[in-house]
């Protein structure tokens, strides 16, 4: 079911988009509303500017969910405790739905990016509380993680006709409930690398109970026999420590460094890791830590700087660091700019401009965070627009950031 806002997505305006896209602009962003009873994908396209209107809701067929705090309270606004609740291929989108523990697909239309439909059903994982999706456009893969009682990844194929059954849980013995008790000891993001020879997964440690995190990684392996070619996700998992981290959370593979991930560290900062092709164990670069930083999670990397920017859920600020070194170049507060929102979530940057979800906190509403670094210099990012959803009936569960380019 979609269904258009009013005042949402207008011939001329998308027309203008699709012009733009050359010049650094994406066509639309993309989040969950992650509600308990419906959960629904919004979809907002990208004006000539860079700048969000209104566009569409549509529901998954499935139902969202919230993690618990150590005090068993909600943990909004980071309700599923993880990077990624949504990823495109091609012209596919998929996300999960923690409260049905199910993956959803839907199509985005080629006329229009936020015209969205729902394609089959939702498919079954094999897990408790899914929050966090991987898809590969190279080999129609999509993996999914969950992180409650029954924890770890499970994967699928695709095709245009929708979604096939998911195979075996890859389990982490993390010893959850569900819903999980977070943010720590949960699973953070899944993730292909730049090549998609591997699907990457982080995995958060619990300093508090000397539980180590870890990153996991797994092969993708031509399937036996195999006729035409296919190739599934390997069972066999590669699980490593990186020295001097210890909450691996939101992650994104360094664009022209084929081994290396840029990481943040919710415990101080961020790190750069490097992964060996052979074994795909994870080795720490450098690491870097945020002064006055509450909770540092999601993570994106600008092609327009060559820089990554992370968000922290407390602090309402963009951090620009160097993806070499982990060091602190820039940061911008978001609250000196007159935006309201207690913290930021999930981000994607797409072309000129960066993207950031805050969820709110019930007082302030769930809104998007426009972000402009046109010039292409360290330093010079500024806030452009801060886009309100409240309108559109989204809330503090909201999650996810994907952006077509």
């Amino acid at each position: 079911m979609s269904s258009l806002v009013p005042g949402g997505l207008s011939s001329p305006s998308f027309q203008s988009s699709q012009q733009s896209t050359q010049q650094g602009v994406g066509k639309a962003v993309y989040l969950i509303t992650n509600d308990e009873k419906t959960n629904a994908v919004v979809a907002l396209p990208i004006g000539a500017d860079g700048k969000l209107s209104l566009g569409t809701v549509t529901l998954t067929g499935g139902a969202g969910s919230v993690a618990l705090n150590s005090d068993k309270q909600p943990a909004t606004p980071d309700a599923l405790v993880s990077q990624s609740a949504l990823s495109i291929a091609g012209n596919a989108i998929f996300a999960v739905n923690a409260g049905s523990n199910t993956l959803s697909m839907l199509s985005i239309s080629a006329a229009d990016p936020t015209k969205l439909s729902l394609v089959g059903r939702p498919v079954p994982v094999p897990g408790e509380f899914t929050t966090t999706v991987a898809a590969s456009a190279k080999h129609n893969i999509v993996c999914v993680g969950a992180t409650g009682a029954k924890a770890g990844i499970a994967c699928s194929r695709f095709s245009p006709c929708g979604l096939g059954p998911m195979d075996a849980l890859r389990p982490f013995d993390l010893g959850q409930t569900t819903p999980p008790v977070g943010p720590t000891n949960t699973v953070s993001q899944v993730f292909f690398s730049s090549d998609e020879s591997m699907l990457f997964a982080t995995i958060k440690g619990d300093p508090a109970t000397n539980k180590t995190g870890f990153f996991s990684a797994f092969p993708v392996q031509r399937a036996r026999h195999s006729s035409r070619g296919l190739v599934s996700v390997s069972r066999m998992e590669q699980r490593s420590s990186p020295n001097n981290t210890a909450v691996l959370f939101g992650s994104q593979p360094i664009p022209g460094t084929p081994n290396r991930v840029f990481a943040t560290d919710a415990s101080f900062g961020a790190a750069v890791l490097s992964i060996d092709p052979a074994t795909g164990r994870a080795s720490t670069v450098a690491t870097g830590k945020i002064a006055g930083q509450k909770a540092t999670c999601w993570a994106t990397i600008s092609p327009a700087t060559g820089t990554a920017f992370v968000t922290d859920v407390a602090v309402n600020r963009l951090v620009e660091l160097d993806v070499r070194d982990a060091r602190v170049l820039s940061e911008l507060d978001l609250a000196a700019a007159g935006s309201p929102d207690p913290g930021l979530i999930d981000l994607r940057a797409a072309g000129n401009f960066i993207y950031a979800l805050s969820p709110g906190n019930g007082t302030t509403e769930a809104a998007v965070s426009v972000v402009s670094v046109e010039n292409g210099r360290t330093g010079q990012a500024k806030m452009v627009q801060r886009f309100g959803l409240g309108s559109m009936g989204v809330g503090r569960n909201a999650m996810g950031m994907a952006v077509l380019i």
